[in-house]
């Protein structure tokens, strides 16, 4: 016997990759449970399901930084409060960090895809089942988005939850309307100028020599932030090339407003401007 759900949850996370850096992403989870019915003539209540692997998937991968263990390009040195992680891109630069532990899910893997996330997850929930469950299924897959999009990795020091982490992200698409009319021109060069970026808030960007870990390189323009949070102190450096910083802070609200005000000025203030920026799939802000 055989019981699915589909988008049972969304997982909203980062990975690391050698040639785009920071990668955020946004995929829709859907699962098959496969076994034999317990005493209640059920493989698993739907609540249960719907609550407990749910709650392993937040705790494992949801809005943390995927890291494939394996990869030749990646360092990682576990210390007693946090995490130091040297990622090498094929540009010669590196992507740095060190933050608290549960800012990381590592991945044994030489690069993260979607199966090898797939396959992570299909080890630790099937673990954690009642016994008459012998048999799991986990499938992600991505938004069905027909307008461009970006992906974009930050972090939110004042929120309370894991959106706190500084590297987590999304795959977010953007409308943009002047006048009541789809602006596609402008969602296109949105979508460029988003992909695969990092938006860190101006008040978070510190010296590079502030930073309590030693730089691989010093040959390449870098930018560094770092602040505390609830779970910790987080600190990351990346090429200057694949970030923006923008003067406030990243949540989808003001990134709404960013490109609302970036529009206007473009535009003209006698245009009627509307935006909705997405923070993943199915939520976000407008800025109008």
């Amino acid at each position: 016997m055989k019981l699915f759900v589909r988008d049972l949850t969304v997982i909203d996370a980062s990975y690391l990759d050698s040639c785009r850096g920071f990668v955020g992403e946004s995929y829709q989870v859907d699962i098959v449970l496969e076994g034999k019915l317990n005493a209640d003539a059920m493989l698993l209540d739907f609540s249960l399901v719907k609550k407990q692997i749910k709650g392993i998937i937040d705790a494992e991968v949801d809005h943390k930084l995927l890291v494939p263990l394996r990869a030749l390009n990646c360092y990682v040195e576990k210390q007693e409060q946090r995490t130091q992680v040297d990622f090498k891109l094929k540009d010669n630069s590196y992507i740095q960090l060190k933050c608290p532990h549960q800012a990381y899910c590592l991945l044994d893997t030489y690069q993260i895809t979607i199966k090898a996330i797939e396959d992570y997850l299909n080890q630790v929930i099937l673990k954690q089942l009642p016994d008459n469950i012998n048999g799991l299924e986990v499938t992600l897959h991505p938004e069905k988005i027909n307008t461009p999009y970006y992906h974009y990795t930050h972090g939110l020091k004042k929120h309370s939850g894991n959106c706190q982490r500084i590297a987590h992200g999304h795959r977010s698409k953007i409308d943009v309307f002047i006048n009541d009319i789809y602006a596609p021109d402008l969602v296109e060069s949105w979508a460029r100028r988003w992909k695969d970026i990092y938006l860190l808030s101006q008040e978070d960007k510190i010296d590079v020599s502030a930073l309590s870990f030693t730089p691989k390189d010093k040959t390449i323009d870098y930018v560094a932030g770092a602040y505390h949070a609830q779970q910790g102190y987080f600190e990351l450096l990346i090429s200057a090339s694949r970030i923006e910083i923008l003067p406030q802070e990243t949540t989808v609200e003001e990134l709404a407003n960013f490109i609302h005000q970036q529009i206007k000025i473009q535009q003209g203030a006698n245009n009627q401007i509307t935006v909705y920026a997405y923070e993943g799939i199915g939520k976000g802000a407008i800025a109008e």
